[in-house]
């Protein structure tokens, strides 16, 4: 009887303990939330999401030109990124282990660690100091940070598909890259598109890259060869001037960008929920 009560006193405090850190993980995320919205939803309104920025010190304008870039740089970035990474994992997925399967294996970790700042910097010294500043910039240095995640989603999804699976298609005659494209990948295209996606809802809020890749336009682009604004841009610029429009509008960008990485997330969850 005795143990009884110690067991039952041991498992309330276990209990008590995780209550106790659920609520440090979920209020700073419920404050977060919170104040974005509030202090965001005041700067919505149609001449936000439509018109251009006005100049310095100028009360009025929108963002229109950094939701334009965002989704040109996210449909540049996933252009590249989702060939490279869905090729690399079936790759380490479906070919026999070597050398190069190793060292290709190896980088792929690395990059998925490397601070987005470096990709920036990488971006720079190899693209933007001979062709200037560009959203094909932009797009290579967070193609950096999204293969990783594609790669690492679309193995795991791959590995997931049974081995019976493909022997069979072999055992019928089918050559393995018809096996490969048309019965494996079809199996695993759900792990695959949940790892896509991630992977871009990531990149929609990197800011360091685009500060030496991407630049700042406060236009329409016309080329993806010139300069491009970005949300993530717009809330660093906007949040450290000195004008209190500005800080307004900086809010508005992120409750902006939070909702479309909760879009993101949701459609995550839609797919493993399938």
């Amino acid at each position: 009887m005795e143990m009884a009560k110690t067991k039952l006193i041991k498992d309330k405090i276990f209990t008590i303990y995780c209550f106790i850190s659920l609520s440090f993980a979920i209020l700073p995320l419920i404050h977060i939330v919170g104040t974005t919205l509030v202090r965001g939803i005041k700067a919505v309104s149609l001449e936000f999401f439509i018109s251009l920025p006005k100049p310095p010190g100028e009360v009025g304008g929108g963002i229109a030109n950094a939701i334009e870039g965002s989704i040109i740089l996210a449909a540049l970035t996933m252009s590249f990124s989702i060939p490279v990474g869905i090729l690399t994992a079936i790759y380490l997925s479906e070919y026999q282990d070597n050398w190069f399967r190793n060292l290709v294996r190896l980088l792929s970790d690395t990059f998925a660690g490397t601070p987005s700042i470096v990709a920036g910097v990488f971006a720079y010294s190899l693209i933007v100091r001979k062709f200037g500043f560009s959203a094909i910039a932009g797009a290579f240095a967070l193609s950096i940070l999204a293969i990783p995640t594609i790669v690492r989603s679309s193995e795991e999804a791959l590995k997931l598909v049974p081995i019976d699976v493909r022997e069979a298609g072999l055992s019928l005659g089918a050559e393995k890259w018809k096996v490969i494209t048309k019965i494996v990948i079809r199996a695993a295209r759900p792990g695959i598109i949940t790892g896509i996606l991630l992977a871009l809802a990531r990149i929609m809020g990197e800011t360091a890259p685009l500060l030496f890749t991407a630049f700042g336009n406060p236009e329409f682009v016309r080329s993806p060869f010139e300069p491009v604004s970005a949300l993530p841009l717009v809330i660093y610029v906007y949040a450290t001037s000195p004008y209190p429009d500005w800080h307004q509008k900086a809010w508005g960008a992120a409750l902006i960008l939070m909702l479309m990485v909760l879009a993101i997330n949701l459609a995550v969850k839609y797919k493993l929920r399938r």
